[in-house]
């Protein structure tokens, strides 16, 4: 349960020193949906992790209509050895379920996740929350 409060301390945090970003994208952001992931890496696989959402994850997220809003690891271990945090958005959470679907079946990421893996497995778990802004934030 700690852990989980923290996460969400992070997220209130991140979100919040998002707010520049997001204020271009007011006029734009009716319905948007926040995702927070949390990727756990099998030992040793982080930087494994990172290269690829560093070299492709990243683009291929906006290639499929999901805006990157940020990348974080946990500063303590063990977590800062296995765990990336990120958030993106949507512009719905229809939207979401059609970007993933469209993401997990391009053959361009196929390719790329094969190809990131050929030393092993990188990802053990993932979680993922999906948040709405409040009516007083100001990322609505």
């Amino acid at each position: 349960m700690a852990k989980r409060s923290w996460l969400f301390l992070v997220v209130g945090l991140v979100l919040g020193a998002s707010l520049q970003w997001t204020r271009a994208a007011d006029a734009e952001s009716a319905g948007k949906v926040f995702e927070i992931r949390t990727y756990h890496t099998f030992p040793g696989r982080l930087d494994a992790l990172h290269k690829r959402f560093r070299e492709h994850t990243m683009k291929m997220f906006e290639k499929h209509g999901m805006s990157n809003v940020g990348y974080w690891v946990p500063q303590d271990s063990p977590a800062h050895e296995s765990t990336l945090i990120y958030v993106i958005s949507h512009a719905s959470r229809d939207a979401a379920k059609a970007n993933w679907a469209a993401f997990n079946g391009d053959p361009e990421w196929k390719k790329i996740s094969d190809a990131s893996q050929v030393d092993g497995k990188i990802v053990e778990r993932v979680e993922s929350v999906f948040m709405d802004a409040t009516d007083y934030s100001p990322l609505k």
